[in-house]
């Protein structure tokens, strides 16, 4: 049976596992991180202390990409040890709440993770079609008596995702902004102009993954489809017309259904007593 994983954050209760029984120790995240990314790639590892009533302790709610990989960690690691004396306690949530209504792209760094483990390092490549600077002069403000100018930083950016041995390619595009209230400090400058570049690219390269489909066989082959309910304009378009839309006028952007939306963690139902932390990927 084939399984479809999307580089979007999972929301799927079959993809969440609940793990308890867990014994305090240091690094206790990290040890879950490497017991269970044996079964699949993880978005996510957090530990939280238990509840009062149900004594010392620890659980952990472990995130994976494929409900397949969930299933396969639930069966072989409940009633296990693993790094700990006593036997942990493993299974598959199936309550949720704060249940996502929309799903979330994954942040650039996590589609690469994702793209690397299933389609391999050189499975896959990207490049830069344009970057351009659209910024401008948003407006003024008076304060004492002075007229300033807060300039605004703004970088739009198209880029283009190849997968070779699939014959599919797909683009996106972003939009990045950011205010420099002392515009006239080169540095400042500068330094907002870099930082609002990289974001630019980073939105871009995971818009375009957003229309990759991975569909993960039983015998652990996959295969990729394009998902063209994510068509944009950017994939209909020339290089050369992508380029002078965005030279041209701005107000276009519109019509790449730009969003600035983040990733984050959907909640599930016990109470966090802890701060939460992303485990990253190998």
């Amino acid at each position: 049976m084939a399984e479809v994983v999307e580089f979007r954050v999972p929301t799927g209760r079959a993809q969440t596992l609940l793990v308890w029984g867990l014994e305090p120790r240091p690094g206790l995240e990290h040890c879950l991180f490497l017991a269970f990314s044996e079964f699949g790639p993880l978005y996510s590892v957090r530990v939280h202390r238990n509840a009062a009533v149900a004594g010392p302790g620890y659980y952990a709610i472990i995130k994976f990409y494929s409900a397949g990989d969930a299933g396969r960690a639930q069966r072989t690691c409940n009633g296990q040890r693993l790094f700990q004396k006593s036997p942990l306690k493993v299974c598959v949530c199936t309550k949720q709440k704060g249940f996502q209504q929309q799903v979330l792209a994954l942040n650039s760094n996590k589609c690469q993770e994702l793209a690397n483990h299933y389609l391999g390092f050189n499975g896959w490549s990207s490049r830069i079609i344009t970057l351009q600077n659209i910024s401008g002069f948003e407006g003024e403000n008076e304060e004492r008596g002075k007229t300033l100018q807060k300039r605004s930083v703004k970088y739009l950016c198209a880029v283009e995702v190849t997968l070779p041995n699939h014959g599919v390619r797909t683009r996106g595009v972003a939009l990045s902004k950011t205010d420099v209230e002392n515009s006239e400090d080169p540095l400042e400058f500068v330094t907002a102009s870099r930082r609002v570049q990289k974001l630019a690219v980073g939105k871009a390269l995971s818009s375009a993954f957003q229309k990759i489909l991975l569909v993960v066989l039983e015998n652990g082959k996959v295969a990729v489809e394009y998902n063209s309910t994510q068509e944009e304009l950017a994939d209909t378009l020339t290089e050369e017309e992508l380029k002078g839309l965005v030279q041209v006028n701005e107000l276009s952007l519109e019509q790449f259904g730009l969003e600035e939306e983040e990733e984050v963690l959907s909640d599930l139902s016990f109470d966090d007593e802890l701060p939460s932390r992303e485990m990253p990927s190998n």
